[in-house]
């Protein structure tokens, strides 16, 4: 299967039946070792299909005495255990990242494609019980490989602990968080990295309001963010404020018209391509992940047409 990449390197596929992509970052030193779960129990069940017992599926609950024996169980704890660990290093790498583009980012990680790559890389499926009839469907399934791995994580949970399961599980999933974060940004219409990558971040300082025996200022110590404060002046209204204004002291109206973008961006991020006409003729156009972001971009096209100076808001990258 070959993995398809954008033209700034993201990767583009193999595409799944959801249309979620496997995320498959290089690892120079190898994966971190596969840690071992003690008890033979729960290392036994975590590589056990359901088909090896076929046990009824329509069954309620098990009985007290005699517990389903298969991974069904730990998948899903498993499932919950990731989602909490992925989500506390989301926080702890990217602190100012908002709600939704926080849970695509979540989404790509623990998506059964980016789930079965690693499991196939760690040989699980080649560890699993199963009914033999059914041994070459399923251990080629990105679905069952994916099962697998969240069983493991499950059964180290119960082993082990949480803190366990995060020492093993944060530095395999940063590479993939990274490449996450790259691949949603681009598909929001920005560049891969943030601006404050490619330049140190100011230090912004904020002073004590007291006042010292000698009437000297007394000032805390200065607080840095690990990511500039939010801007002052959203980029996305900075421009069309301007532009709307410009044109309503010129008393002209303007029509914003949207168009096809040709099979840009996904089904939960789509792409909008707008042009500004005024008076019949197309002062700019732009493209955004919202309708907001793309007259924005056609709005600062808009003003250079008419003459005026576009202004650098704060929190843009310059251009």
């Amino acid at each position: 299967m070959v993995l398809l990449t954008s033209p700034l390197g993201l990767p583009r596929g193999p595409n799944m039946p959801n249309g979620r992509i496997a995320l498959r970052p290089e690892f120079p030193d190898g994966l971190p070792p596969l840690p071992e779960i003690r008890s033979d129990a729960l290392r036994l069940q975590v590589f056990t299909h359901r088909s090896f017992y076929a046990r009824p599926t329509h069954v309620f609950e098990d009985m007290p005495d005699d517990p389903s024996p298969d991974n069904e169980s730990l998948e899903h704890l498993g499932d919950t255990v990731l989602s909490l660990v992925v989500t506390g290093l989301l926080r702890d790498v990217y602190p100012c990242l908002r709600v939704g583009p926080s849970t695509k980012i979540r989404a790509l990680i623990v998506g059964n494609p980016t789930l079965a790559w690693i499991s196939v890389q760690y040989s699980l499926p080649e560890r699993m019980r199963m009914h033999p009839a059914q041994a070459i469907t399923l251990r080629a399934s990105a679905n069952i490989q994916a099962d697998l791995f969240e069983s493991f994580v499950g059964g180290l949970y119960l082993d082990q602990g949480l803190e366990a399961a995060k020492a093993w599980l944060h530095p395999l999933l940063r590479p993939f968080l990274t490449m996450a974060y790259r691949t949603v940004r681009v598909q929001h219409g920005l560049a891969p990295d943030p601006p404050y990558l490619h330049s140190p971040p100011p230090s912004y300082h904020i002073h004590a309001g007291g006042t010292a025996a000698n009437g000297t200022a007394l000032a805390a110590p200065a607080q840095t963010w690990s990511t500039p404060p939010p801007p002052r002046m959203p980029a996305s209204i900075g421009h069309l404020s301007l532009f709307n204004q410009h044109l309503q002291q010129q008393s002209r109206s303007i029509e914003w018209v949207y168009s096809d973008s040709a099979g840009e961006g996904t089904k939960t991020t789509p792409i909008w391509v707008v042009r500004a006409m005024v008076d019949g003729e197309c002062l700019g156009s732009g493209r955004g992940s919202t309708k907001k972001a793309a007259r924005n971009e056609a709005a600062k096209e808009g003003l250079v047409k008419l003459g005026i100076p576009v202004p650098q808001f704060e929190g843009q990258i310059p251009v």
